[in-house]
């Protein structure tokens, strides 16, 4: 198995092979052989040129280990040591940082987060006269605020400052981070918000974002490979993967930039990802407390609206209870999960729009060989459909937030088909004659009919997510 730079005793090398040969799609059909796929071989398949992996086990780094290469066409090969864009994987972080300020009573929770903001308030309107805008509610998605991502900037391009992109002025590529519906009613989720965390961090501890970062969070866990900066120094940008597209051609100007940091601008390691997962298991067993205290981490762990902590999701109850995040930038594609209450984890990184379906199998590979309870591929039955009758499910449909990401359901050899920018091609299995499945993914596509009968929407839903996302059919101009 080629890959660079491992990090393993001997006695952990059985494991490392069975994880590089052992990975699965998230379903597979009833009665049929669950398979088991090469890393490598699936690397091509999602055409993702470079791939990097971290184990915990026993409270440790078991292992890490670098795959591929950081620049498709000859670039140097993956290290343990390469940079990746973590994207939302930047939140979990960056909550820690804030909650260091809870600690020191610099913070509160559950004031209103105008009361420290200085260089910038949050706009006040019918919502916020009701209910305010407070820093648990920011933490957990909760705070009605607008703005769920951010594309990023070109290299060559101008960045905005923090309050631009809370303003939405130029050269900011997204609209302001305004509250549309009421603080503490559901959960919605929102990197404006914690780019408002962002700025309250800088105007509190009287430090720019990045530096407070590093000497709170990032020095006090040993995350040495990790930066908040946007853009990247010369000297980090040596270590850094490029970013791809979906057909594993680089991005122009090698990645974009991100100067909403807590929400999307940290560079990182797998490795470093499972220290700061490590820390977060010994805190909340009391074994080290280098950032926040052991009852904040409790409350960090909790659930609040929608089962979101305090910066991670959160999943599973009793020793199987576990705290993770995802994260998905311009050409970056990343998982962690830690268990809360026992010394198991596991960070992938990737450098392709598609490698979050890899990230998926390579952690359900993890939960094979590790004994996982969650991250299991799970079992479905389908059926066969007289292709004919699908005719009518062919079109462009829209999700209303982003209308200008079409998803495009097509036929291709007798199958339903669909295109989209973010995932590549997926093609679908029949379970009935309107609910249809993406194996590899795990992903349920629902087809609606109308009033006139007509199929004219679409319910995508992930197999381990109960959230739904509604694309229509686009009208005809």
């Amino acid at each position: 198995m080629s890959g660079c730079s491992t990090k393993a005793p001997d006695d952990s090398l059985a494991h490392i092979q069975a994880v590089e040969n052992n990975l699965r799609p998230a379903m597979y059909i009833k009665d049929q052989p669950l398979p088991a796929l090469n890393i490598l071989d699936r690397m091509k398949h999602y055409k993702v040129p470079g791939v990097s992996v971290a184990v915990i086990y026993e409270g440790k780094i078991e292992w890490a280990k670098g795959y591929g290469v950081k620049e498709a066409e000859g670039g140097d090969p993956v290290t343990p040591e390469t940079l990746f864009q973590a994207a939302s994987i930047s939140k979990p972080i960056a909550s820690l940082g804030v909650l260091h300020l809870v600690d020191e009573g610099l913070l509160d929770l559950d004031a209103p987060v105008n009361d420290k903001l200085q260089s910038w308030k949050v706009p006040e309107n019918e919502f916020t006269a009701k209910e305010k805008v407070t820093l648990r509610r920011l933490l957990t998605h909760s705070a009605g605020l607008t703005v769920h991502g951010f594309p990023g900037y070109a290299a060559s391009k101008e960045f905005p400052t923090t309050v631009q992109v809370l303003d939405g002025e130029k050269p900011a590529n997204t609209p302001p981070v305004r509250v549309d519906i009421l603080p503490g009613s559901q959960w919605r989720y929102s990197g404006g918000g914690y780019t408002v965390a962002q700025l309250l961090v800088a105007d509190v501890s009287g430090r720019p974002f990045p530096d407070y970062m590093k000497a709170t969070v990032l020095d006090a866990i040993g995350m040495a490979d990790s930066t908040f900066q946007q853009p990247l120094t010369p000297e980090k940008a040596v270590q850094a993967a490029s970013a791809h597209r979906g057909n594993g051609k680089v991005i122009k100007g090698k990645w974009h930039v991100y100067p909403e940091m807590a929400a999307a601008g940290l560079w990182t390691t797998p490795s470093d990802l499972c220290l700061y997962a490590i820390e977060i298991q010994r805190s909340l067993s009391g074994q080290s407390n280098k950032v926040i205290s052991r009852s904040l981490t409790e409350q960090m762990l909790s659930p609040g609206i929608g089962g979101h902590g305090l910066g991670p999701a959160l999943s599973g109850s009793g020793e199987n209870r576990t705290f993770s995040h995802g994260g998905s930038n311009m050409g970056f594609k990343c998982q962690m999960i830690a268990f809360a209450d026992k010394g198991q984890g596991a960070a992938v990184m990737t450098n392709a729009d598609r490698g979050g379906e890899l990230a998926d199998e390579i952690l359900r590979s993890i939960a094979s060989v590790y004994g996982w309870s969650d991250y299991q591929s799970k079992e479905v039955a389908v059926i066969e459909i007289d292709p004919a009758k699908l005719e009518p499910y062919i079109g462009d449909f829209r999700l209303d937030s982003q209308p200008n990401m079409p998803i495009l359901v097509s036929i291709e050899e007798g199958r339903l088909c669909v295109k989209s920018m973010a995932t590549g091609k997926m093609s679908l299995l029949p379970m009935s004659e309107t609910e249809f499945v993406y194996l590899e993914g795990g992903i349920f596509f629902t087809f609606v009919r109308g009033a006139d009968k007509s199929i004219n929407q679409i319910k995508v839903r992930p197999a381990d997510s109960s959230m739904e996302m509604l694309f229509s059919r686009k009208k005809e101009e």
